[in-house]
């Protein structure tokens, strides 16, 4: 049981503390409620071009990394489709430092044309050498918006292309910053040996004064149901032939989330997951094959991934994966087969309660969904899945018409 107090700051800024007493490390995380399905269709790559702009310095603060390091901390962001998390540990000593560093830029992120154009050639490098310049790079490039038509979630968090970040311009730049990073759309988590109210005292004292922002409402296209299987494929210079499987699946908060990412987990967790011990081990097929899902908040993807051994016919492969599919919707699961899975996702989430920063990352991520104490419920959840609940969802998700696929042919 993870036990926190939670706190609502006049300004709107949701804050939660976590003590835990056993680490002289604190964690603080501040979560934005800003992705890339926020973004423009014609401006997109925003979200993560903030996640840098961020630390190109604030107005009091002109390199954000120095006054953190001097007091030995560490920090890193990440960005995805739902939303943008910043996160630092420290010494507890010196937490008021973190206070210092993520309350000024909340308020006070230093726009220059300097530090624009140096964040803007740093994501279009990253565009150039992640999704363009290595093999297999620009699969979700293609995937997802061969997956959504309508939907935001069609695009990457770097961007549906170059040019987007390239034409970025600083009043777009500040409108961006102006509409999402206040504190009425973040959650502030602290998580260590720390007290509660001195905690809320840091937070009255460092953020109540931030002009709360503008409330609006998200006005996101839903994604029409798919009715017809779509293909792509393309050439290119890759080692092997691969295939990029996609189907659509429930969000997040639905009720079916838990036994489909239990269903992920049979055809791929491990040497004897049904994939691995079948096509890769057993009938040699594939070099690689995985299943995962994309645990998007809106309705999200059940992806499927491999990579062919050299002559082996592409169509065959894929015939096999129908095999394995088709059994998940003709038989119930087998009792020791679900079990095993059960316990991985169980060690794995009790495990992740050991580390200080991973609480604070899941707490601020819970707490996004709706309520910070659905993370005591979550193996809870897993727990009730039964052989009946993973049936039903293959038969609802490995649907021909419910499949995007992306082909990879080697050129020779």
């Amino acid at each position: 049981m993870i036990e926190f107090k939670r706190y609502l700051l006049d300004n709107g800024l949701t804050l939660i503390v976590h003590q835990d007493q056993s680490t002289p490390i604190v964690a603080v995380n501040v979560l934005y409620k800003v992705g890339a399905r926020d973004e423009h269709p014609d401006k997109t790559g925003f979200a993560h071009l903030f996640e840098h702009l961020m630390f190109g310095g604030s107005e009091n603060i002109p390199k954000y990394d120095e006054p953190l390091q001097k007091v030995g901390g560490e920090n890193n962001a990440f960005t995805n489709n739902d939303y943008t998390n910043y996160y630092l540990t420290l010494p507890k000593q010196n937490i008021e430092t973190a206070f210092w560093l993520e309350s000024d830029r909340m308020l006070n992120l230093a726009f220059s044309p300097k530090s624009l154009d140096v964040q803007r050639n740093v994501v279009i490098e990253e565009f150039k050498q992640v999704f363009l310049n290595q093999p297999y790079g620009d699969a979700w490039l293609l995937l997802r918006p061969l997956a959504y038509k309508k939907h935001p979630y069609q695009w990457s968090t770097i961007g549906k292309e170059i040019s987007h970040i390239e034409n970025a311009k600083m009043e777009d730049v500040k409108s961006f910053y102006k509409k999402y990073y206040n504190p009425n759309n973040a959650i502030l988590v602290v998580a260590g040996n720390v007290d509660p109210e001195n905690i809320k005292k840091l937070a009255d004292k460092w953020f109540g004064n931030i002009p709360s922002g503008e409330k609006f409402e998200r006005d996101i296209i839903s994604e029409p149901v798919q009715t017809e299987k779509r293909e792509l494929s393309v050439k290119r210079k890759v080692p092997v032939n691969a295939i990029y499987k996609a189907f659509h699946m429930c969000k997040r908060l639905d009720k079916e989330y838990h036994a489909t990412n239990l269903l992920s987990d049979i055809l791929s967790n491990g040497e004897s997951s049904r994939l691995y011990s079948k096509l890769v081990k057993e009938k040699k097929l594939f070099s690689e094959l995985h299943a995962f899902i994309s645990g998007d908040i809106d309705e999200g993807l059940f992806i499927i991934t491999g990579k062919l051994m050299n002559g082996i016919d592409l169509k065959k492969a894929e015939q096999e994966i129908y095999v394995e599919l088709e059994k998940l919707k003709t038989d119930i699961i087998n009792g020791n087969e679900l079990l095993k899975v059960k316990n991985k996702i169980e060690s794995s989430l009790t495990f992740s309660e050991i580390n200080i920063l991973t609480k604070a990352m899941n707490l601020a991520y819970n707490e996004y969904l709706g309520d910070a104490h659905m993370i005591n419920n979550e193996i809870d959840y897993y727990l009730k899945v039964t052989g009946e609940d993973i049936q039903k969802i293959a038969k609802k998700i490995f649907r021909p018409e419910n499949e995007s696929n992306l082909y990879y042919i080697a050129e020779q």
